[in-house]
Parts: C-alpha cells; sequence; structure tokens
C-alpha cells in the first residue's frame, strides 16, 4: 500500500506466533492499505527483550515506539490472544494513537482454558523449561499448533516448519518460559475505558480463551461488534483469512 495510508492497520500476533500469523490478510489487504506488522519481543525474529521485560504496558509502550519510528501518527490496531491484549490497553493507555480496534481471541479476562498447548505447559515447569532452551521436539510444536487451530487437519507441514525455525532464534524459548511464568496478567477493569469502534472475531473452537471472554468484551466495551465463527479455533485469522477478513472489511468501510 502506498506509504500515505492515512490509517495504517498494525497487527500484532499471540504467544509464540510471528508475524507470518497475518500473511493471508496482509496479502488481500495489499495495494489497498499499509499493513505493518512485526515480531513482538521474546519471538520471532526480534528474539529476546534486552532486559526481560515482558508486562503488557511495556509491549504496548513498544508498539507506540514503533510508530513514532515509523512516522505513524494513528492507525488501526488489531491483535490475536497476546496481541490483542496489549492492542486493547494501547488503546487505553495511549488512546490518540488508536482509532479503532480489532480483537480476535484477544486475551484479557481471566479464564480456564478447555486444553493448554503442550509447548506452553512445558514452559511454565520448572527445571523442564530450561531443557526446552536445548531441546525442543518438532512433534511438541506440531501438539501445539493443532491445539489452537478448530480444524487441525489444516495444519501443514510447512506451518510447522515455520513455528519450528522461529522458535530457534536464540533465546525465544527462554523468553517464552520468563514470558509465561513471570507477567502480570492486566487489569481487566481498563477494558470497560475502552472508546474507540471495536470489532471482536472469535473462534467458537477456541479450546485456550473460552467464548465466554468474547461475550464479557462485547458486554464491557460500548458499541462493540461480535462476529463467531462456528468452524474455527484459537488463530482463525490464519485457519481461514479470506472469511476473518470479510468481517474487518465491513468493519472498517463503516463510517
Amino acid at each position: 500500500r502506498p506509504r500515505d495510508d492515512p490509517m495504517p492497520i498494525v497487527l500484532l500476533h499471540g504467544t509464540s506466533a510471528s508475524l507470518h500469523t497475518w500473511d493471508g490478510w496482509a496479502e488481500s489487504l495489499r495495494g489497498a492499505r499499509r499493513v505493518i506488522r512485526l515480531d513482538l519481543p521474546g519471538f520471532g525474529l526480534t528474539g529476546p527483550h534486552p532486559s526481560d521485560d515482558y508486562r503488557i504496558d511495556s509491549y504496548a509502550n513498544f508498539v507506540v515506539a514503533t510508530l513514532d519510528t515509523l512516522g505513524v501518527k494513528q492507525a488501526v490496531v488489531g491483535g490475536n490472544s497476546l496481541g490483542g491484549e496489549i492492542a486493547w490497553n494501547t488503546a487505553v493507555l495511549h488512546p490518540q494513537r488508536v482509532s479503532r480496534l480489532i480483537l480476535v481471541d484477544s486475551a484479557g479476562y481471566p479464564f480456564v482454558p478447555d486444553a493448554v498447548p503442550l509447548g506452553f505447559r512445558i514452559a511454565r515447569m520448572p527445571v523442564i523449561n530450561r531443557a526446552m532452551d536445548y531441546v525442543l521436539p518438532r512433534s511438541v510444536v506440531a501438539a501445539s499448533v493443532k491445539n489452537v487451530y478448530g480444524d487441525p487437519g489444516k495444519v501443514t507441514e510447512d506451518v510447522i516448519d515455520r513455528y519450528v525455525e522461529l522458535t530457534l532464534r536464540q533465546g525465544n524459548r527462554a523468553a517464552l518460559s520468563k514470558r509465561l511464568t513471570l507477567a502480570q496478567s492486566s487489569d481487566e477493569t481498563r477494558i470497560a475505558r475502552i472508546k474507540q469502534p471495536t470489532l471482536i472475531l472469535w473462534g467458537r473452537l477456541d479450546r485456550l480463551i473460552p467464548l465466554d471472554s468474547a461475550q464479557r468484551f462485547a458486554r464491557d466495551i460500548a458499541g462493540a461488534q461480535l462476529v463467531i465463527f462456528d468452524t474455527l479455533g484459537h488463530v482463525p485469522q490464519e485457519e481461514d483469512p479470506a472469511a476473518t477478513l470479510a468481517s474487518v472489511q465491513r468493519f472498517l468501510a463503516t463510517p
């Protein structure tokens, strides 16, 4: 998209993912909108935070610093899972920088997962998680990725390879353990302070963050729109980019 897009779209991935989770959206939006994707500190090619700071407010400040560096005054900000939690906190802490908000199976409320990806469970285990710095079998990554799809059969070998290769970036596995064991959860009372037009997308088959969280977001954010995808899981933007983006484009076209 031309650099003069007055309202770029910033997309934030979830835990253990990377900017690639938005490939489908970015490909479809290319030519029409400026899309800004990045690997958050601790993940992808960005790698660990220099001072191991994985607090949500620090991530929100990182997003704003990125916008500053790119010369972007205001943007539509979307995020999946952890990325959604960072997105809505950015909207609350820096409201003048966020014009609209897109939350995709976002974290934010306390929840009890139906199933936790195996890699996350290992990352939380003392002693065992230190071994993860040296050994993380492909089968563990594959099981973790299949856990977040509504239809595990859609997880291709290429997708698994990408997740495996990005966990191999030096420091990423230790960063995941720190993020999962040390990070404080957000202040959920902030959610009701969100004033931006908000779209909430959710996979009904999300086994990590239950649908109850989607309904709470929709209740607590004034005027929010909620769209539920019956056959999708925790990463609906990755599992079915076309269907999920169609909802986004309708939302962005609304004055």
